[in-house]
C-alpha cells in the first residue's frame, strides 16, 4: 500500500498539506470521537460482504478480482480528488518522506485480504473470520505500541476477551460453519491473514500521525492496488465485469468500503490505540450478520445475539479505556543540565 511516480502531477500540486492535521478542531483530538470513527468504519467494512455477494450473484468474478478492484476504485477516487483540490503534493510528500512504511501498511492491507479470501477457499468463512480478525487485536494487546506507553489493566484485558468470544459466537451462528477443501491449510492462511491485519494497523497508525488521513489512505489505496492486480490476473477468470449493476457495486465497495472507511480508520488511529482499534472492528462480523438477517432474513439465535452484545459491550467499555490519560514520557531535568553545564565550566578554569 512501489514507487510509481506522481511527478507528471506536478502543475496540480500545492504546498499546502492535505486536510493537514496541524489546524485539526479540538473535538477531533478526543479518543472518544477517534473510537467513533473506527467504529463506522467497521461499519461500512461489515457491507462489504453483501455487495461482494451481489456482485458475484451478477458475474463470477473472484474475490481477489473484485479486491483488486475496490482498491483500484479507491485510488482513481482518491488521486482525484487530490488533483481537484491541488494537493496532491501531499501525497507524493508522503511517499518521498515515509516509502518504506506506505509501501509497507499498503502491501499489509492487500495481503490482509488475499489471505483471508484464500483462507475462505480452503478453510470456510467461520475458521477465516475467527482466527483473521481475532487474532489481530490479541497480537496488538500483547505488543506494546512504540511511543504511546500505556499499563495494561484487568479492564483492557476483560474488554479483549468479551469481543472475540462475540466475534466466535457471531461467527459461529452466522450459517457459514461449513469447512473448506484443506482446512489446516486455511487455517495457516487465516493466521498470516491475522498478523498482516495486525502489521497494518500498526503500521498505519504510526504514518496516520505523520500525515492526514486522506492523504494516507490515496498512497496505500494505490500501491496496494497495484500490488493486488497482478495478483487478480493469475487467477484467471474474467477480470472486469460486463454487467453495470456489477460496476455499480464496485463503485460502492470502492467509494464507501475502502476510500471514506480506511479515511475514518486512518483519522481515528491517530488518537486510538491499534490494538483498541482492532477491537473497535470487530463491529465488521456484527454489522453482516444484522444486515444478512434483515435483508437475507437469516436467524441470528441466540448465540449471534449474545455476540453480538458482547462486541458492542465491548466497543462500549474502550470508549472508557481510551479516555484514560496515558503515562507522560520522563520531563528532562534541564535545571540539573545547566547546572553540570555550569559546574564544568568553573572547574575548566
Amino acid at each position: 500500500m512501489a514507487s510509481r511516480s506522481f511527478m507528471s502531477f506536478r502543475p496540480f500540486m500545492s504546498s499546502r498539506p492535505f486536510l493537514s492535521s496541524r489546524r485539526l478542531p479540538s473535538s477531533s483530538r478526543s479518543p472518544r470521537f477517534g473510537l467513533a470513527q473506527v467504529c463506522l468504519a467497521g461499519v461500512l467494512w461489515g457491507t462489504g460482504g453483501l455487495t461482494v455477494q451481489a456482485i458475484r450473484q451478477i458475474e463470477p468474478l473472484h474475490p481477489v478480482t473484485i479486491s483488486a478492484w475496490r482498491l483500484a476504485v479507491a485510488a482513481v477516487a482518491l488521486i482525484g480528488g487530490a488533483l481537484v483540490l491541488r494537493n496532491a503534493g501531499a501525497v507524493v510528500g508522503l511517499l518521498r518522506r515515509s516509502p518504506r512504511r506506505v509501501v509497507a501498511v499498503a502491501l499489509s492491507t492487500a495481503a490482509y485480504q488475499f489471505f483471508y479470501f484464500a483462507a475462505v477457499t480452503h478453510a470456510g468463512v467461520t475458521v477465516a473470520t475467527m482466527v483473521s480478525l481475532g487474532l489481530a487485536p490479541v497480537l496488538l494487546f500483547l505488543a506494546p505500541e512504540p511511543g504511546r506507553p500505556r499499563r495494561r489493566t484487568p479492564t483492557d484485558a476483560v474488554v479483549l476477551l468479551a469481543a472475540v468470544a462475540g466475534l466466535v459466537l457471531v461467527s459461529l451462528s452466522a450459517g457459514h460453519g461449513a469447512g473448506g477443501s484443506s482446512p489446516v491449510l486455511g487455517t495457516i492462511e487465516a493466521c498470516i491473514s491475522g498478523v498482516t491485519y495486525a502489521l497494518a494497523t500498526r503500521a498505519g497508525a504510526s504514518l496516520s500521525r505523520d500525515a492526514a488521513p486522506t492523504v494516507v489512505t490515496t498512497a496505500t489505496m494505490t500501491i496496494g492496488a497495484l500490488g493486488l492486480i497482478p495478483l487478480a490476473a493469475a487467477f484467471g477468470g474474467p477480470l472486469y465485469p460486463q454487467d453495470p449493476r456489477a460496476w455499480g457495486w464496485l463503485a460502492y465497495l470502492g467509494l464507501m468500503t475502502m476510500a471514506l472507511a480506511y479515511t475514518l480508520f486512518y483519522a481515528g488511529l491517530r488518537t486510538v490505540a491499534a490494538g483498541s482499534a482492532a477491537i473497535a472492528t470487530l463491529l465488521e462480523p456484527v454489522t453482516a450478520a444484522a444486515l444478512a438477517a434483515v435483508l437475507l432474513g437469516e436467524r441470528l439465535g441466540v448465540a449471534g445475539t449474545v455476540g453480538c452484545v458482547l462486541v458492542l459491550g465491548a466497543v462500549a467499555g474502550l470508549s472508557r479505556t481510551e479516555a484514560r490519560p496515558r503515562p507522560a514520557a520522563a520531563p528532562v531535568d534541564s535545571s540539573a543540565g545547566s547546572a553540570g553545564v555550569l559546574l564544568r565550566r568553573r572547574r575548566g578554569r
